[in-house]
């Protein structure tokens, strides 16, 4: 494309990841000049990683209770106006083969890029111009300022530092609106980071409390020792906190626990709390051990856990419990004993020390709070043509595809109004 130097746009999106880029077609199929601009040196990044590289794109299941925000109602409107019925439309639509797994989840069975591609085809057949390796420093509202610049007809002007052709240069954009799509802090390496919410604060928004989500759990010894031990060892469990409870894969890892549940769990737990793990979910523990007991069972603790949980972590939980007991058959072992272990298996209370934080987190917790923001149309009440959509926003979805969806939902209608 030509050089962008002073040139105007009806549509400036900051932010070439999912929600900016499904806002940048949509607008563009409504004959809007529209032009993208990312920070970091490719577009779509979270996009590659996502699913393994297998993009979990969506969920056939959405709801708004799937979403946590201060305003649980605000997602709604748009998860209407683009379902994922919607989506998977447009991935039929571009021939790509998927498949629906696990808790209603679609998922790419190729790669990953063939979502990105499809996104970037879209914006290329309505010609949307993208931009990456752009480091923004100063976008002014005409419209709030003594700036004469342009104030015939464009609202925003966006200055930065562009590297285009290898060299440094001082870029000038004006456009009537502006689409912060900027992302959040999760994964910095990927380009998150929290320009939106510096934005946001420059037009009077107010950001909720942020932290990591979706994210695993550390731990200090002794645990973090034991859990090491396990590093790589799956199973399935049910765990709790603050009246939340998912039950879904554990996985150990060298500083603590991961996999689904762990990454569930973690976007409503708050520092300090513990969290309940049932390592046998389903069964009453207590129960059949005593029942065991009752029936002069001879099998020893560890022989009748092995049927349930892998052997590693039988080891690790007897050393903890019940080492005295561990070659005792069942029918020696007194009911006090019984029914201490069985309840350590079905409620163990863990205090995490923390989680890993923004470096791991697939999502951010907390945003830009939507108070200000039309839920019709994602654009901001008290400033005309300014838009937020995405992750930038207090809308969080849990794992699963929601986190996609929102993005393609809310970019979806910011694009129909912008």
């Amino acid at each position: 494309m030509a050089s962008p130097i002073d040139q105007k746009y009806d549509v400036v999106i900051l932010g070439a990841g999912a929600a900016g880029l499904m806002s940048a077609f949509t607008a563009g199929r409504r004959g809007r000049k529209v032009l993208v601009i990312e920070k970091s040196n490719k577009v779509g990044k979270k996009i590659l990683m996502s699913g393994g590289g297998r993009c979990n794109f969506t969920n056939e299941l959405v709801d708004s209770d799937n979403f946590l925000s201060e305003n649980t109602h605000f997602c709604k409107s748009a998860l209407s106006k683009f379902t994922s019925q919607d989506f998977v439309d447009l991935v039929e639509q571009h021939d790509i083969e998927y498949e629906v797994r696990k808790k209603n989840q679609y998922f790419c069975t190729g790669s990953s890029k063939s979502i990105l591609d499809m996104l970037l085809r879209e914006c290329e057949l309505v010609g949307v111009e993208i931009l990456t390796d752009i480091d923004i420093r100063n976008v002014v509202n005409f419209e709030d300022s003594q700036n004469v610049f342009d104030k015939g007809r464009h609202r925003f002007s966006i200055k930065g530092l562009s590297d285009i052709n290898g060299s440094n240069r001082y870029i000038e954009l004006s456009c009537d609106s502006l689409i912060v799509a900027t992302g959040a802090l999760s994964i910095p390496t990927l380009g998150g980071s929290g320009y939106g919410y510096e934005l946001s604060e420059q037009f009077d928004l107010p950001v909720t409390e942020k932290y990591a989500g979706l994210v695993p759990f550390m731990f200090s010894d002794p645990l973090k020792s034991v859990f090491s031990r396990l590093s790589g060892i799956s199973t399935m469990v049910e765990v709790q906190t603050n009246g939340h409870i998912f039950t879904d894969s554990l996985l150990f890892t060298h500083r603590g626990l991961s996999g689904p549940s762990m990454l569930q769990i973690s976007n409503y737990w708050v520092p300090g709390d513990p969290l309940k793990l049932n390592l046998l979910p389903g069964v009453d523990v207590t129960q059949e051990l005593i029942e065991m007991k009752n029936q002069s069972n001879k099998r020893s603790i560890r022989s009748y856990l092995n049927q349930y949980l892998p052997r590693a972590v039988v080891v690790e939980l007897q050393t903890l419990w019940f080492e005295d007991l561990s070659d005792v058959p069942i029918t020696q072992v007194s009911s006090k004993d019984l029914n201490r272990i069985g309840a350590m298996l079905n409620a163990w209370n863990l205090k995490p020390s923390g989680t890993e934080g923004y470096r791991t987190a697939e999502v951010t917790v907390g945003g830009v709070n939507t108070n200000g923001i039309s839920s019709q149309t994602m654009e901001v009440k008290k400033y005309p043509g300014l838009y937020f959509v995405g992750e930038v926003l207090d809308v969080t979805g849990q794992l699963g595809g929601f986190n996609f969806q929102w993005a393609w939902a809310s970019g979806y209608v910011a694009g129909l109004f912008a």
